[in-house]
C-alpha cells in the first residue's frame, strides 16, 4: 500500500497485502499480477468479465443525480461509479494512477465485478494521488475531466487504459486515452487540463480521504468497513459477503435500498475499533516469529560466526531497496563483524531491469567471489534507475569484469536457476515483496529506518550471547536459532479423480498428472497459457496433462466453445482437441458459432457431425460433468490446477508450478 509521505513511502515494497507500507505486500508482487489472477463462478452473472456495463445505473453515467453525502465516506453522482445505485454493497476505492500497488489490485477489482455483478456491488472511485508520484495528480485531473465530460462509462475506459499503460502517463497519452474513451471535444478537454479545471474535484477527494483516515493507496471502504492495500480477492470476499447479509437483513426490516449505503457505513463507522495513533503502527508487524531461512550458497558479507545473520530479499530496480541501503550501511558501520549479510534475489515482475542487473551481480561473483558481488551490488544501486543494457555493460567494464561474459549472462539468463531458487525460498517464507529482511529469522519488512533494525539486532546479540554461554559454537548459532523456525506452509490439496476419457497430453501412464480446470473465454485462462507452454517444454515427457471444462456463467460463448473442443476430441482424439484448444485461445475474442464451424474445417473434422453435435449439444453432458466435479471439489474459479492432488488457483507464474511438479515427481519416486 503506497503511503502518502516520502518517509512513510520508504516503509516497503512488500508483496502479499500490497503496498508501500510496512504491513503490506504486493506489488511487491507483485504480483503486478496479478500473479494469482482468476475468475470466480457460481453466481448469476449479468456483466462480462473485463467490461463495464452501459445499462442504466451500471456505469453510473445514466443513474441521474444522487447524493450519499451523509455517509462517513461521502459519495455523489459526480463520482465515477460502476454498478447499480441501489446495490446493497458499496466499495469506495481511494487510488492513485501512478501507484504500482493500485495497478496490482485492479485484477482483484475485476474479479469482484465478475463474481458479484452490478446488482450486488457498486464501486465508486476517489482520487488520492500521492505527493511523491509526480504524474499521479495530472492523471487524476485527466480522469476527472473524462468523467465530467462523458460520465462513468468513459471514465472506466480511461481508467483501464491508464493502469495498463502506467509507464506512459503524460499529456499526450491523456488526450489519446480520453478520445478513445469517447471524449469528442478534445480541444475543450485540453483547455480544461491546461486550466486545471478538474483539480478541485481531485482536491475534494483528497480531503474526504483525510477525514476518512486514509493513509495510503490503494484504500477501500466496503459499506464503510476499511480494507487497506492490494489485498487478495478472498479478503474482499469475506467483507462483501458479510456486508451483503447485513444489508439484506436491513432492507428486509424496511430500510430503503437507496439509503442502505449511508445506513450501513454509518453503523460500521460507529462500531469500528478506535484507530491507534500512527506512531504505534510499527508495532502491528510481527517481528517475533522466527522463520527458517537457510543461508544456502548465497552471496555473503561478513563472518560465518557472526552472532546475527540478516537475510536480505531485494531487487536492484526497486527504489525502496535503494532507499534502505543507507540503513543497511549504518548497520554495517555500527555492528561490524557482529552482523552477517546474506543476499537473496527477488526481482519483481514489474521491474524488467531487475533480472539483468541480478545476472550481472552473479556473474561478478563468479569472476571475483563475494567481494565482486558486493562491489557490483553497490555499483548497481548507485546507478539506479539507469540499468539498461548499455548501462550494465559500462558498469561491468568499470568493475573489471569480462564484458562479453556479462552480456552473455544477461542474454541467456545464465543464473536464473539460482534466482528462481531465491524466489522460491521467498515464497516459502512469505517474503513476497522487496525489500524484505530476516534478522536471525525474525521478519522486518520494507525500507525501515536504522532504529528498527537496531532494536531487533540488539535483542539477537543478547540471545546469541546466552547460546554461546550454553556451549553452542558461534558458527552453529544461526542454524540453532532457525532449526525449529517457521517454514513453507503445506500446499493446499484437492481430491479430484482423474477421468479415463478426458483429453490429455504426455505419457498416459505418467506418475504425475496435472488437471487443468479452464474456460476458453476466460482472460486469465488465456494468460496462463504461456506458463503452461513452459511447463510442457520442461516436463512434457514426465507428466500427464488432463483438460477439464469449467465454462463460467458470465462467459456466454464458453460453453459452446467447450463443446466444440470436446467434439474435436471425439472425432480425432487428443491431438485434435489440443489443436482446437490452441485456436480457441488464439482467437478468444471470436468464439461465435460460425467461427467454431470454420475451425472444425481447418482441423479436417467431419463438418456434418460437428454441426450436429453443436446443434444438439451432444458434448454438453461431459462439459457439465466437469463443471459439477469442480464445484463439488471446491474449485470456484478458473484457471485452476490439481497436480497429484496439490492445488493451484489462478494464473500463477511458472515457479509455482515447478515447485509442486518437482515435489510430486519426487514423491512419485
Amino acid at each position: 500500500m503506497a503511503k502518502k509521505t516520502e518517509s512513510a513511502a520508504s516503509a516497503t515494497h512488500e508483496g502479499g497485502a500490497g503496498g508501500i507500507n510496512s504491513g503490506v505486500a504486493v506489488i511487491g508482487f507483485v504480483l503486478c499480477f496479478m500473479a494469482g489472477g482468476g475468475l470466480m463462478w457460481g453466481y448469476d452473472q449479468k456483466h462480462p468479465a473485463g467490461g463495464i456495463s452501459a445499462e442504466p445505473g451500471a456505469s453510473g453515467g445514466t443513474a441521474g443525480t444522487w447524493s450519499d453525502e451523509d455517509s462517513p465516506v461521502p459519495i455523489t453522482s459526480k463520482d465515477p461509479m460502476w454498478g447499480n445505485r441501489n446495490a446493497p454493497v458499496t466499495i469506495v476505492e481511494f487510488s492513485d494512477f501512478q501507484c504500482p500497488f493500485c495497478s496490482r489490485v485492479e485484477p482483484t477489482m475485476e474479479q469482484v465485478r465478475t463474481t458479484y455483478g452490478a446488482d450486488k456491488v457498486r464501486i465508486v472511485w476517489k482520487n488520492e494521488p500521492l505527493s511523491f508520484h509526480d504524474k499521479a495528480k495530472p492523471a487524476a485531473e485527466a480522469a476527472a475531466g473524462v468523467m465530467a465530460m462523458k460520465g462513468s462509462e468513459a471514465f472506466w475506459k480511461f481508467h483501464g487504459t491508464a493502469f495498463k499503460n502506467q509507464g506512459a502517463l503524460g499529456p499526450e497519452s491523456f488526450e489519446k486515452w480520453a478520445k478513445d474513451a469517447g471524449v469528442a471535444d478534445i480541444a475543450k478537454y485540453k483547455a480544461g487540463l491546461a486550466a486545471h479545471t478538474w483539480a478541485d474535484k481531485v482536491d475534494k477527494d483528497h480531503e474526504i480521504a483525510k477525514k476518512a483516515g486514509v493513509n495510503g493507496t490503494p484504500a477501500f471502504f466496503i459499506n464503510g468497513v476499511s480494507l487497506s492495500g492490494a489485498q487478495p480477492f478472498d479478503k474482499f470476499k469475506a467483507v462483501i459477503d458479510q456486508e451483503l447479509a447485513k444489508a439484506q437483513a436491513k432492507i428486509a426490516s424496511g430500510t430503503a435500498k437507496d439509503k442502505i449505503y449511508v445506513a450501513m457505513s454509518t453503523e460500521n463507522k460507529k462500531n469500528a475499533p478506535e484507530a491507534k495513533p500512527d506512531e504505534e503502527e510499527g508495532e502491528k508487524e510481527d517481528t517475533k516469529t522466527v522463520f527458517r531461512v537457510p543461508v544456502g550458497d548465497s552471496p555473503i558479507q561478513g563472518k560465518a560466526d557472526a552472532p546475527v545473520t540478516m537475510i536480505v530479499f531485494s531487487d536492484f530496480q526497486c527504489p525502496y531497496c535503494k532507499r534502505v541501503e543507507d540503513s543497511l550501511k549504518k548497520v554495517k558501520d555500527t555492528y561490524g563483524d557482529k552482523v552477517r549479510m546474506v543476499w537473496k534475489n527477488e526481482p519483481l515482475p514489474f521491474h524488467p531491469r531487475a533480472n539483468p542487473a541480478a545476472q550481472l551481480a552473479l556473474e561478478a561473483r563468479a569472476e571475483k567471489g563475494d567481494k565482486g558481488f558486493w562491489d557490483a551490488h553497490d555499483k548497481l544501486f548507485d546507478m539506479q534507475p539507469k540499468l539498461e543494457d548499455a548501462d550494465l555493460e559500462a558498469a561491468a567494464k568499470d568493475l573489471g569484469l569480462n564484458v562479453d561474459k556479462v552480456k552473455d549472462a544477461i542474454k541467456t539468463k545464465k543464473y536464473d536457476k539460482q534466482i528462481t531458487a531465491d524466489m522460491d525460498l521467498g515464497d516459502d517464507v512469505q517474503a513476497s515483496g522487496t525489500p524484505h529482511f530476516f534478522i536471525n529469522g525474525r521478519r522486518l519488512v520494507g525500507a525501515q529506518p536504522f532504529e528498527k533494525f537496531q532494536k531487533i539486532i540488539d535483542e539477537e546479540v543478547t540471545k546469541t550471547n546466552d547460546l554461546k554461554a550454553k556451549g553452542i559454537a558461534p558458527s552453529k548459532i544461526y542454524d540453532e536459532i532457525i532449526k525449529d523456525g517457521k517454514g513453507a506452509p503445506e500446499p493446499e490439496k484437492k481430491n479430484v479423480a482423474v477421468p479415463a476419457n478426458a483429453p490429455f497430453k504426455g505419457p498416459a501412464n505418467a506418475k504425475v498428472t496435472m488437471q487443468i480446470f479452464s474456460d476458453f473465454q476466460c482472460p486469465f485462462c488465456k494468460r496462463v497459457e504461456d506458463t503452461l507452454k513452459e511447463v510442457d517444454k520442461n516436463y512434457g515427457d514426465k507428466i500427464k496433462v488432463v483438460w477439464r471444462n469449467v465454462p463460467l456463467p458470465m462467459h456466454p460463448d464458453a460453453p459452446l466453445a467447450a463443446e466444440a473442443a470436446m467434439e474435436a476430441y471425439k472425432q480425432k482424439g487428443s491431438k485434435a482437441f489440443w489443436e482446437m484448444h490452441g485456436k480457441l485461445f488464439q482467437n478468444q475474442q471470436d468464439l461465435k458459432r460460425e467461427t467454431l464451424d470454420k475451425y472444425a474445417g481447418e482441423l479436417g473434422l467431419d463438418a456434418a457431425k460437428f454441426k450436429s453435435a453443436l446443434d444438439n449439444h451432444t458434448g454438453k453432458a461431459a462439459v457439465d460433468a466437469d463443471a459439477k466435479l469442480a464445484n463439488d471439489a471446491g474449485i470456484s474459479g478458473t484457471p485452476a490446477f490439481v497436480i497429484n492432488g496439490y492445488f493451484i488457483s489462478g494464473a500463477q507464474p511458472y515457479p509455482k508450478f515447478k515447485k509442486l511438479i518437482d515435489r510430486a515427481l519426487n514423491e512419485a519416486k
